[in-house]
């Protein structure tokens, strides 16, 4: 019987010929990741089982990104990249991008050195743009995002702290193999439409329980036609349905990105002709419009323009799902030619795509430029306010009541800060728009 590409890539990790839905396998792993918040957990899970003085499995395939709460006074926070650090250096790994904090006379707290070119930003984000990301392997990440990476063509979903810790002294873990469902959307999106907006149809028609422990794979032309940042929206926010993985098959897209990124071998893997879906769904783009997520849940659709009526106290432009170089040029399209009439944050997803924004120009000006013109905070790339964070992270919701759109990819209570503020989840391109209104606007208001 055929097998899906999900299936497929781990049949070949397990050394199985073939593997079907339902399946318990020991799977391989190509490239485990961890950052700040649950880096220091796995590391105790590791050290606990194995012992204070094991070796990992292969330092060489271990990635330590330290993203989430970075510009920060909270010596909790400082405290966890301290143990990343002294765990780093015992056991040798190599990739672990470092937040060089200094301490400079008249701040009040560490900040990081601008002349420091290890930090990158949000993991998600980092893990291609380093070269960690390659078609056909298995990741695993102590974040549940992890899914971001199906974009692709690998395997790659979140694990919690004690099978992660399992990984790092095994190189293996015990998985499931989920059955596939398939979303394919027909034709190519128009200006106004953005792969946040494809998720969100998704999972308001599906909710968030729709794909428990499933593999969502996205296809068709409206897929395809998409850069390789938009189709990491759509697999970050799999998990948003209870999807175990996100997956879009390799092609020249997927190749030219990555082997502009890593020398390292890698095996494409697609779609037996006779694989079989345990759903498929069919969705034409022209039918599609820019749908929002109202508070608290990401299942809760609505269009832009039946939400018209809501005003708003912020705007939030950043995060793993909306805070990559393609969302910074969507919003500043917006914003070239507009002042915000709400407190607008943006928040570079990583270093690399900061400097994009630098230097890369619309009409003249940078992005940057664009942004700070149109009356926004600039940030500098972390995970910054998208899950919270101390009470001193830029962008937080500290007050109750307040309303904020985000590209953000989750709105439960108390998610990017109080428990009674409101967040509405929505692509770069409605947010920007919605910046400029003052209240939920739908973008086909500001592109033809």
């Amino acid at each position: 019987m055929g097998m899906t590409v999900t299936e497929k890539i781990l049949a070949g990790h397990a050394g199985k010929t073939g593997v079907q839905p339902g399946e318990n396998v020991w799977v391989n792993v190509d490239v485990l990741m961890t950052h700040d918040v649950c880096g220091p957990g796995t590391i105790g899970v590791f050290e606990k089982e194995f012992g204070k003085n094991a070796k990992v499995w292969d330092p060489e395939k271990i990635v330590i990104i330290p993203d989430h709460y970075i510009f920060t006074a909270d010596t909790k926070a400082h405290r966890n990249i301290q143990i990343l650090r002294d765990f780093v250096k015992k056991q040798g790994i190599r990739y672990y991008y470092d937040p060089d904090f200094v301490k400079a006379e008249g701040m009040p707290s560490p900040y990081l050195d601008p002349k420091n070119t290890k930090y990158k930003g949000v993991c998600h984000v980092a893990l291609p743009e380093e070269g960690h990301v390659r078609p056909g392997e298995v990741l695993f990440g102590t974040d549940s995002h992890t899914c971001t990476h199906g974009a692709f063509g690998q395997f790659a979903t979140g694990i919690g702290n004690t099978e992660a810790g399992f990984v790092l002294g095994t190189g293996k873990l015990w998985v499931k193999v989920p059955p596939t469902m398939r979303f394919t959307f027909e034709g190519q999106l128009p200006p106004w439409l953005m792969a946040k907006d494809l998720i969100l149809t998704i999972i308001g028609e599906i909710g968030v329980d729709g794909a428990i422990y499933r593999a969502m794979e996205f296809a068709g032309e409206g897929v395809m036609s998409l850069n390789i940042e938009e189709r990491m929206t759509l697999a970050n926010m799999a998990i948003e349905a209870g999807g175990k993985n996100g997956i879009v098959q390799a092609d020249k897209v997927t190749l030219d990105y990555v082997q502009s990124r890593t020398k390292k071998p890698f095996e494409v893997v697609t779609n037996d002709a006779s694989a079989k879906f345990f759903f498929d769904k069919t969705y034409k783009v022209k039918d599609l419009v820019p749908v929002v997520a109202k508070p608290h849940s990401p299942d809760n659709k609505a269009t832009a323009r039946e939400l018209k009526d809501v005003q708003l106290d912020r705007a939030y432009v950043g995060s793993c799902t909306g805070g990559k170089l393609t969302d910074m040029l969507a919003a500043a399209s917006i914003l070239k030619d507009h002042k915000v009439k709400v407190e607008t944050f943006v928040m570079p997803a990583s270093t690399e795509v900061h400097a994009e924004m630098q230097t890369r120009k619309i009409d003249g000006r940078t992005i940057e430029q664009i942004f700070l013109d149109a009356g926004c905070q600039v940030g500098p790339a972390s995970c910054a306010a998208c899950l919270g964070g101390p009470i001193d992270t830029m962008g937080r919701l500290n007050q109750a009541g307040v309303k904020c759109i985000s590209t953000t990819n989750r709105n439960f209570p108390g998610r990017m800060g109080h428990q009674q503020a409101e967040v509405f989840l929505a692509s770069p391109l409605t947010v920007a728009a919605s910046a400029v209104t003052g209240h939920v606007t739908d973008p086909r208001e500001f592109v033809a």
